[in-house]
């Protein structure tokens, strides 16, 4: 049963590091194509689209989904299911859905005005803008390389919790200033690796530099400039108007108790906007004009940063191969994507409000499959999710095994406390090894080479992180009570 479990384990750091990373789905591998014709204003995509979706939906479990289209010109929109399950609004359009990591366009966008305004200088340090950083380990880290994630901040530092938990419209400073005692895990331009570490100190310039909160510089100078009448920024309060997210939960989805925004993540994951406004948003970034930011500034953006950055610009990944810039996004319950073609001016967005379990109920297919789909593009080859999911599977059955080893271990203890000498110590002491041993591989090293702590992958899917946890503890009090079983009950010695 142990070695079972250490298999299991060493398994699961391969499939989760391809499909569990919070705020970091894997690429759409998009290719371009001749395009979809698509005319100004209209309600929605051709029959194949809508065919996909019908086909498509119910294999990834998502309550409902909003998209749009922008290509010749014009731009589709279209919209299924429901706002919560349960319930009976539907999702349109205007639905604003949590974006994840597209925010992380906006605050790069937010970050390149300030630039253009002479504010900020991308070459310089950070500790020259946030006090907090001088004579910190990072304190020599550039704008750029926060922007372009070169910073040396790690996947896992990220995705760690930082906060003290108290709420308050000083939460971004808060948590930034506590950042600010964390050693980056590389050096500078050593290497690339995604962290929403960086995003977040970028958010604190941007309070910083402009002298206003994240919030209201980002709705001034970005939303209301575009005309994105449907979206907001992330303030910590409940918003109704938006679509309920939905955690995978062993086959299902179940909604989120309630619509609360995070104010402390909103520049790395809190941009709330809906298909049709990041229609508009897109647009803007592909229209080649100086308007919310230079076109200069905007093609910055949308180029590989250079260095270790070779497929990452300010805020997007880029494919200089086939002409694509996009983004997902992942919150708990929420996943997007968003991808353009800015030499022919086409992109598309897609919203679901589910969240992807481990071979079960992913929406990777249904995002990538419409983005593909509305721009031609060549498809997405998903691959074969059985190993993920017989590995979750196995995850589910193993502590019903163990549950019923001790049962079993119950039922022969006598034989148990039969055991003597150095073969019957060793076969009552070792499983003891090996399972505390697997243990500290699916809840430490398995979490850690994925880069999202247990606490993190039982956020954006609760089952999985109740299957880990639950396959460690009884492994190990498997082990735990065949050794009571054995030093207790024996008969007394003469």
């Amino acid at each position: 049963m142990q070695r079972a479990l250490t298999a299991l384990a060493l398994g699961l750091s391969a499939t989760l590091a391809l499909s569990t990373a919070p705020g970091l789905s894997t690429a759409p591998g998009l290719s371009t194509a001749p395009g979809l014709s698509t005319a100004p204003g209209s309600g929605a995509t051709d029959g194949s689209m809508e065919g996909f979706i019908e086909s498509e939906m119910p294999t990834s479990g998502v309550p409902g989904l909003a998209y749009s289209v922008v290509a010749d010109g014009g731009t589709a929109l279209g919209a299924r299911g429901v706002v919560r399950v349960g319930g009976t609004t539907p999702v349109t359009p205007d639905t604003p859905f949590l974006t994840g990591s597209i925010s992380k366009s906006f605050t790069a966008l937010a970050v390149m005005q300030l630039a253009e305004a002479g504010r900020v200088d991308l070459g310089a340090a950070i500790s020259d803008y946030l006090d907090d950083f001088t004579g910190r380990p990072a304190g020599g880290v550039t704008i750029r390389q926060l922007l372009s994630h070169t910073s040396g901040f790690s996947t896992l530092q990220g995705n760690a919790s930082h906060r003290d938990g108290a709420a308050g419209t000083d939460e971004l400073a808060r948590l930034v200033e506590g950042l600010a005692e964390t050693t980056p895990a590389y050096g500078p331009d050593e290497r690339w690796e995604y962290s929403n570490t960086n995003y977040q100190i970028l958010g604190r310039l941007i309070e910083v530099v402009s002298g206003a909160q994240y919030q209201d510089y980002v709705t001034t100078h970005i939303l209301e400039p575009v005309g994105m009448v449907h979206s907001f920024v992330a303030d910590g309060e409940i918003h109704e108007s938006m679509a309920t997210g939905h955690r995978p939960w062993f086959g299902t989805k179940r909604p989120l108790p309630e619509n609360r925004t995070d104010r402390a993540t909103a520049p790395q994951g809190g941009i709330v906007a809906s298909a049709s406004d990041l229609a508009l948003y897109l647009q803007m970034m592909m229209n080649g004009e100086d308007d919310v930011l230079s076109a200069d500034g905007k093609a910055l953006m949308m180029r590989p940063a250079g260095g270790a950055a070779t497929f990452y610009g300010f805020g997007w990944f880029v494919d200089a191969g086939n002409g694509t810039v996009w983004h997902s996004g992942s919150t708990p319950g929420v996943e997007t994507l968003a991808t353009m073609v800015p030499a022919e001016k086409r992109a598309v967005t897609v919203l679901v409000n589910g969240g992807s379990g481990v071979g079960f109920g992913e929406t990777s297919a249904l995002r990538n499959g419409i983005t593909t789909r509305a721009l031609g593009l060549d498809a997405v080859d998903e691959g074969s999710r059985l190993p993920q999911k017989a590995l979750v599977l196995s995850l589910v059955l193993l502590p019903v095994g163990y549950l019923l080893s001790m049962v079993w271990a119950w039922r022969h203890r006598a034989a148990i406390r039969a055991k003597s000498g150095v073969a019957g110590r060793f076969s009552l002491w070792f499983p003891l090894l090996t399972t505390l041993a697997a243990a500290w591989v699916v809840l430490g090293l398995v979490p850690s080479l994925v880069g999202s702590p247990i606490g993190t992958i039982s956020m954006f899917q609760p089952d999985l992180g109740a299957a880990l946890i639950a396959t460690a503890v009884t492994g190990v009090l498997w082990a735990v009570f065949r050794l009571v079983v054995a030093h207790t009950g024996r008969p007394a010695r003469a």
